[in-house]
């Protein structure tokens, strides 16, 4: 653990105490998000110490020149990021002629932050003596609307602790703004228009290159004792900033409060032409339900999400803490409402690997969304790769592919690769699997087959060419490799033949396989037309049967394990547990040299294959193949603590499982990579709901039938969690001694626990 400054709560994240070298990573942790837009915690007031600000907008992005030293036939031209849209939510403070600036204030006391996520507000509140020695007490509140989404809402409140005073209010928006991961440091927007009309402000831009427009909007009103004032107003304007100025004279113990409505309407939702017109109408429903109405209708909001998704754990305070920030984190930056949006691994926390889509969706994020929402939610996350289809197309070509072939991009905002290293680009193909797995588990999941003949199958054509080409024949080994790969353990680059990439690309060639039969012989109107579409042939079916049944698979005899590659066994096997603390984390520590011919693993590789393909292989495999690798793993990849807590807790080491999933859970809150300045980790969060459901309550589905083999630390009294398994919802609660297993709907459903089928009628709870 690198830091322990958030206190444990079950509903909120606090901190209390103003500390200046954690401000950055407090900005990562108290973000907010409503699945259209989010921002990190920054101060609205002026802060003139370290901090990284960041507003986002979902789906905007720009196309950021690649920056390398050296370029290669089919590089990435360009890396996409997301983009640090205009600001709204700033608001200066100027009490008796002094700048409010924790910086330079003479004292910040009773500094403290919450972010409530049982109702969806984040709150910052202090009392400050400024260098003019008026002491003043703020306490700020802010709202990203559920309900709303292209809304937000501050109630800044200030009340004057020492005798009367002058306040000033000045809320902004400001334009003007640029990312902190710009490659060229270039401006990313272009103002186009700045409009002030009866206290209402409009700034209109668009992104370079990509043309997103955007009107970014604000509109305040004053409050004295809580009843609506008219303050002295007076305005300014630049080219592109807006600063309204409303000034209120407080006595002692008074208490004055701005509240901005403000945020952001894209031309992705409305005309270019009424975009000022849009945002006064967003403007206009703010103001009539009033901050508190909003607050109102955002705890619903959340108390509606929560009612399906929250995992309750009992007797473990930080565990249930860190459960619940990552399930709010996935909840407020996708909603699942939009097939063009995705989740990037930062969401609207920060900039780094610029905000696109990584195959951690399809690995990590679908079993999540499909359990908790609808399965409309998960259906379109599959959709979104699907009308990306020739792109991926596209970018095999680029590498030399041909006849339809496609490779899905390692990182992407609009089908394109846009990854900017090399042994990633070229090499990490496994993500075009997941791209598969994804469509599978969907299906086997939600029993949804129609997906495949509406769309699924055309997307496992094309890869399943890609891994046809991909692979060769070795003569000497008689099989089929695929050399010159990176795993999911990014620690081995350009290898031969990475288990787990040669067992994703067999599967993927025998899946696509059996679908194409099963959808020519059920579905014969709709394989003519994929079949005229793509020039399928028989022959190439058989083809690539041949190849799977013929893939080379790198395994030693003596340990009996398969290897993670061909020359794993060449390198110096050292267990982590012999390295020197010092020496971690190895990807601070090490040279990249040094870390390649290391025997260290970066996350789940070969134990990734034995997470997704489990029933392909006897438990007592996977207990050889735990042992050997997890031993030699240093899990600096937020992806890789829940792999292992789920195998662990298969196995029964119940405590290796606590303490895998208390890592991954409390990643950030805990900050053990020492990085959370840079943004969250939203993506692997949804493996952290995955290490309790799939891991403790050993969830399967086994022969179209939900499964479960409970388990629970020894740290828990009990933990309960529900899971939407076809329209049916099915609630778990486990304690040491027995399980309830209960039915919210009309009709029963046989569940297998622990091997043995039983049935549950609604509203009538059965206890194993």
């Amino acid at each position: 653990m690198n830091q322990d400054y958030i206190i444990p709560d079950n509903w909120s994240i606090i901190e209390e105490g103003f500390e200046e070298g954690r401000v950055k990573s407090s900005e990562s942790l108290f973000s907010i998000g409503n699945g259209a837009m989010g921002q990190r915690a920054n101060f609205e007031e002026s802060y003139t110490g370290p901090s990284f600000p960041g507003s986002y907008i979902a789906g905007v992005y720009y196309p950021d020149k690649t920056k390398v030293g050296w370029w290669k036939n089919g590089y990435p031209e360009y890396f996409a990021k997301v983009l640090n849209a205009p600001n709204w939510i700033g608001i200066n403070i100027i009490v008796n002629g002094e700048a409010l600036d924790l910086k330079t204030c003479k004292m910040v006391e009773d500094f403290r932050r919450e972010l409530n996520m049982k109702e969806g507000w984040y709150q910052r509140s202090f009392t400050a003596t400024l260098a003019n020695d008026h002491q003043i007490k703020v306490v700020s509140t802010r709202v990203l609307s559920m309900d709303l989404d292209e809304l937000g809402v501050i109630n800044y409140e200030i009340e004057s602790l020492s005798g009367p005073a002058e306040i000033t209010f000045k809320p902004y928006l400001d334009s003007g703004i640029t990312n902190a991961d710009a490659n060229w440091e270039e401006k990313f927007w272009k103002t186009l228009e700045v409009k002030s009309e009866e206290q209402q402000g409009f700034i209109t831009s668009k992104t370079l290159k990509t043309e997103y427009h955007a009107c970014t909007f604000m509109q305040s009103q004053v409050l004295l004792n809580g009843k609506k004032i008219d303050a002295g107003f007076s305005e300014e304007t630049t080219e592109d900033k807006i600063i309204y100025s409303y000034t209120v004279k407080v006595d002692k113990g008074e208490k004055v409060s701005l509240q901005k409505f403000a945020g952001y309407v894209t031309d992705m939702n409305h005309s270019r032409e009424e975009l000022v017109e849009a945002a006064r109408t967003v403007i206009s429903k703010g103001i009539q339900l009033g901050f508190e109405e909003l607050l109102a209708m955002q705890k619903a909001a959340w108390a509606a999400i929560w009612e399906m998704a929250d995992i309750s754990i009992n007797g473990d305070i930080r565990a249930q803490q860190g459960i619940r920030f990552n399930i709010f984190q996935l909840n407020q930056t996708y909603s699942g409402k939009d097939e063009r949006l995705n989740i990037g691994p930062k969401g609207f926390t920060g900039e780094k690997y610029g905000g696109g889509a990584y195959w951690d969706t399809e690995a990590y994020c679908i079993p999540f969304y499909m359990a908790t929402k609808d399965q409309q939610v998960a259906r379109n996350l599959l959709t979104y790769r699907y009308n990306h289809l020739e792109k991926a197309i596209e970018n095999a070509e680029k590498l030399g592919f041909k006849d339809g072939a496609a490779l899905y991009p390692m990182v992407t905002m609009n089908g394109e690769e846009s990854h900017n290293e090399w042994e990633i680009t070229f090499e990490e193909i496994h993500r075009n699997g997941a791209m598969i797995f994804a469509i599978f588990n969907y299906v086997r999941f939600t029993g949804d087959f129609e997906y495949i003949p509406e769309k699924g199958l055309e997307v496992m054509i094309a890869v399943a060419r890609f891994w046809k080409q991909r692979a060769n024949f070795s003569k000497p080994k008689g099989k089929y490799v695929i050399l010159g790969v990176t795993g999911p353990n990014e620690y081995e680059n350009n290898i031969n033949n990475n288990w787990y990439t040669n067992y994703i690309a067999k599967w993927c060639l025998e899946y696509c396989t059996a679908m194409v039969k099963q959808v020519k012989d059920g579905y014969r109107d709709d394989f003519d037309r994929i079949k005229g579409h793509t020039n399928l042939s028989y022959t190439e079916v058989l083809k690539w049967k041949e190849i799977a049944e013929e893939m080379y698979f790198p395994y030693s005899e003596e340990l009996e394990v398969y290897l993670q590659q061909d020359n794993f066994l060449d390198k110096e096997i050292i267990p982590v547990k012999d390295l020197h603390k010092d020496q971690r984390p190895i990807n601070q520590k090490w040279s990249w040299d040094r870390i390649l011919r290391s025997c260290y693993i970066k996350q789940a590789d070969v134990l990734q294959g034995f997470y997704l393909f489990e029933e392909q292989f006897s438990l007592e495999s996977m207990e050889k193949h735990f042992d050997f690798y997890e031993p030699l793993t240093v899990h600096e990849s937020s992806l890789s603590p829940c792999v292992h807590s789920i195998h662990a807790a298969r196995l029964g080491r119940m405590d290796q499982a606590y303490d895998f999933y208390l890592r991954t859970s409390r990643l950030d809150l805990d900050d053990y990579n020492n990085e959370v300045k840079e943004g969250c980790h939203i993506t692997s969060m949804a493996g952290t709901w995955m290490s309790i459901v799939e891991g403790f309550g050993g969830m399967r589905v086994v022969k179209d039938q939900l499964s479960f083999t409970p388990r629970i630390p020894n740290q828990w009294d009990s933990y309960s969690f529900k899971v939407n398994f076809r329209n049916q919802i099915v609630k778990v609660e486990v304690a040491a001694d027995k399980s309830h297993f209960s039915l919210e709907g009309k009709e029963s459903i046989d569940i297998i626990v622990k091997g043995k089928t039983i049935t549950v009628e609604p509203n009538s709870p059965v206890t194993v």
